[in-house]
């Protein structure tokens, strides 16, 4: 730490005139000035007790280094990787290009199914392959207005788990969305093994979102025990692009050791980096060093999707995937062994 002395700054009379004048102009004669204030020449000194007295009093600035908590080293994520970002390479490890008609491929999805609202009071009941198809080169998934159960839509929600679960890489899918008040597309991700407890403990990454009633704004998120929706402190950004009801675009992550990037038609619109929050993450702000799986669905309703009604004339509505394509970096593969 660097002491400094204080020492008296002596002014020729005629500065000490003109600087008088800069906080006076337009005073009234016999108006009060401010008193000059007294410079201290004391430096300061340590006390008996090691704290900094200024004066005769002792700092409030003062912080006792043993009142400070430590975080063990052990549980520190997403530091001290070293590596050259421009110079990554990727190479792709599993895709699907729906290059086939009929179900999607059972090699490489699964369903979730059932019609439970999903922790968000959706309206739809996720059929296992009644509501998409794979014909002409892409993947549809179609949200119907038909009573399933005691729900009043029908949709699909895909999942790769436990046939695609990845750690780390980078992330393409294809995709045109669904419009209309009540519609909820999503890309996104899942923790497959919940290493760190139940959500958002673990982690979850958003990809994509859109919302029916706010047309052409897309939603990237990120969401883990410190920051997410729950408690208001989810990690997001938005891009309104014209055109994603009507047009193919791209939307990619791109999940590094440290950081996780967002962008769509490649352009980087989201990033996050928990040392940007907290010097020293743990698992509470990046739980994302464990695999993930993805996820393609079409809720209909909701918390969210549903904030504003649905409109029950504009269904059946699709979502449809012209491709979906996982890459992975050796260079951070060999970096995270």
């Amino acid at each position: 730490m660097l002491h400094f002395r204080l020492k008296k700054l002596w002014f020729p009379a005629a500065l000490a005139l003109l600087l008088a004048g800069c906080g006076n102009a337009g005073k009234e004669e016999g108006e009060p000035t401010q008193a000059p204030m007294e410079m201290p020449t004391q430096a300061p000194s340590p006390t008996d007790s090691g704290k900094w007295r200024t004066g005769s009093k002792v700092s409030d600035a003062y912080v006792d280094p043993d009142a400070v908590p430590t975080v063990d080293p052990a549980r520190i994520k997403a530091t001290g990787f070293v590596y050259d970002y421009d110079s990554l390479t990727y190479e792709l490890v599993w895709s699907d290009e729906f290059d086939y008609e009929g179900a999607p491929d059972e090699e490489k999805w699964g369903y979730d199914i059932g019609g439970s609202g999903w922790g968000n009071h959706e309206l739809q009941n996720y059929t296992e392959g009644d509501n998409v198809t794979v014909a002409d080169g892409v993947m549809t998934i179609e949200a119907r207005k038909e009573k399933l159960g005691e729900m009043d839509y029908t949709s699909t929600r895909l999942v790769s788990r436990g046939k695609g679960d990845w750690l780390y890489g980078k992330f393409e899918i294809c995709a045109k969305l669904p419009t209309g008040k009540g519609t909820w597309p999503a890309i996104w991700m899942l923790p497959t093994d919940w290493a760190y407890g139940d959500w958002p403990a673990s982690g979850e990454i958003d990809i994509m979102e859109h919302v029916g009633y706010d047309q052409n704004l897309i939603h990237a998120t990120v969401h883990t025990k410190s920051y997410n929706h729950s408690i208001g402190t989810q990690k997001s950004a938005t891009r309104r692009v014209e055109g994603v009801s009507e047009e193919f675009h791209v939307y990619t992550l791109e999940w590094l050791p440290d950081k996780i990037i967002m962008s769509m038609d490649g352009v980087e619109y989201f990033t996050f980096e928990p040392t940007k929050y907290k010097s020293t993450p743990t698992s509470d702000e990046w739980p994302f060093d464990k695999r993930m799986h993805l996820l393609i669905n079409f809720a209909v309703g909701g918390d969210w999707g549903g904030a504003r009604g649905v409109d029950e004339s504009i269904f059946p509505q699709q979502f449809v995937i012209d491709y979906v394509r996982i890459y992975q970096s050796p260079e951070i593969t060999e970096l995270t062994k």
